[in-house]
């Protein structure tokens, strides 16, 4: 494994030994989020990428040395990661770039990103003998959460606003979780189960406090390295939330440019709702994450609507250091960009995964994507989980025929011959 070396936080910067801290700074608070850290110059003479190419494990774990997890730990069975990466020509042409791919983690068993963070936390759960993990969540993450916990016997203690979607809320249930149906925000939800987690002693996985989730979602970055032979493309485009998926990202190039895997780190651009867009005010107004304040939010993305993003900290830090930007969609050009990306990948994205192509579209247009940049789409969970939007996003309703060729012909106005 990847030996932690420090704990360190955004805001001041004080280290801490690992293990000594469970979730953010002490001295920082929710704001405080903390980097995991690992000794570089080890892992640069220890660890060469070559070695994956004889690799025959077709998951996150294919990265295990690299990641915060004892050697000798068992890991969750499902097969979490290696995800699909899609050239995309006619996208490309569509945006007008000169390449663009599509990472489509729709193909995670919970059918999320989010499987990544889930399962290396079950994991170190396991490791240190833990019996119960909890998140809150809009839908995705308690997925993630509840099917990962489910394929190893671990109990979890699910809270989501009563409003989620109807499909998420019964995945949840089918894979066993205790579900508590919060009558409030997500906002509200989160603080609740955090604050019952340390009062009763149980684990919190909750994006942008607990630091190792960003540890499991950064092997998406790792796959698309390997995947793109260590050449990444020049942008790569993320819906944004809480943060974490961002940050995420950012942290794996992070981590393989210490070692001298990559040459760079990709620009990342963030895209947010209007409805919910309190990081794209942050990034353009110059704020920091310590000044920032929650937002009254909401979007048909639900997977994306945070009033005050859990890790906002390191959400700006992705896009300031990796000369990135931010950029706001509205609703109306999220549904519209689900059967666009549809029809011009074969990726069948849910409203928040969708709503990277509308932000995409966006950036190109504002400048912040030229023509001559190679442009990667991450595709965060799959459309299965909001039908009822996705039925929203067309307008066609099919075409009814007779059980007979004479009707199919006069239904698509061919000759009858």
């Amino acid at each position: 494994m990847a030996t932690v070396a420090e704990l360190r936080c955004l805001l001041c910067a004080r280290s801490f030994a690992p293990e000594t801290v469970r979730y953010t700074c002490p001295d920082c608070g929710p704001a405080g989020t903390l980097d995991v850290l690992y000794d570089y110059d080890h892992l640069r003479h220890s660890l060469h990428r070559d070695t994956l190419a004889t690799s025959r494990e077709y998951s996150m774990w294919r990265y295990r040395d690299l990641l915060p997890l004892d050697s000798s730990a068992p890991v969750p069975p499902l097969r979490v990661g290696f995800t699909p990466l899609y050239d995309a020509p006619r996208l490309a042409q569509a945006m007008g770039t000169a390449a663009a791919w599509v990472k489509d983690d729709g193909q995670n068993p919970t059918a999320s990103l989010k499987d990544r963070a889930s399962a290396l936390i079950v994991a170190r759960a396991g490791q240190q003998g833990i019996d119960i993990v909890t998140t809150a969540s809009t839908g995705n993450a308690a997925a993630a959460l509840a099917g990962v916990a489910a394929s190893v016997g671990m109990r979890t203690l699910i809270f989501v606003p009563a409003s989620a979607p109807e499909a998420k809320i019964a995945q949840l249930l089918v894979y066993g979780a205790t579900v508590l149906l919060v009558e409030g925000t997500y906002d509200q939800a989160f603080d609740l189960c955090l604050n019952i987690s340390e009062a009763e002693g149980w684990y919190c996985r909750n994006t942008g406090v607990n630091p190792y989730t960003s540890e499991g979602k950064k092997t998406v970055a790792f796959e698309i390295a390997e995947q793109m032979d260590w050449n990444p493309p020049d942008v790569i485009v993320v819906s944004v939330g809480d943060g974490n998926i961002i940050a995420s990202v950012y942290k794996g190039f992070y981590d393989l440019h210490q070692l001298g895997w990559i040459e760079r780190i990709p620009r990342l651009i963030g895209v947010q709702s209007t409805g919910s867009a309190p990081l794209v005010d942050a990034w353009q107004r110059g704020t920091s994450a310590a000044d920032m304040q929650p937002v009254d939010a909401h979007s048909i993305a639900d997977s994306i609507v945070a009033g005050l993003p859990r890790d906002r900290t390191r959400a700006l830090r992705a896009v300031r250091d990796s000369n990135g930007a931010f950029v706001a969609v509205p609703d109306e050009a999220i549904l519209t960009a689900i059967p666009q990306f549809a029809r011009l990948t074969g990726v069948f994205a849910e409203p928040a995964a969708a709503a990277a192509l509308a932000g995409a579209q966006l950036a190109r247009e504002q400048g912040f994507i030229q023509p001559t940049d190679r442009v990667l789409i991450l595709s965060t969970g799959s459309g299965l989980k909001d039908i009822a939007r996705a039925r929203q996003s067309i307008a066609e309703t099919g075409i009814r025929v007779q059980p007979s060729l004479d009707s199919v012909r006069s239904a698509l106005k061919l000759n009858i011959r």
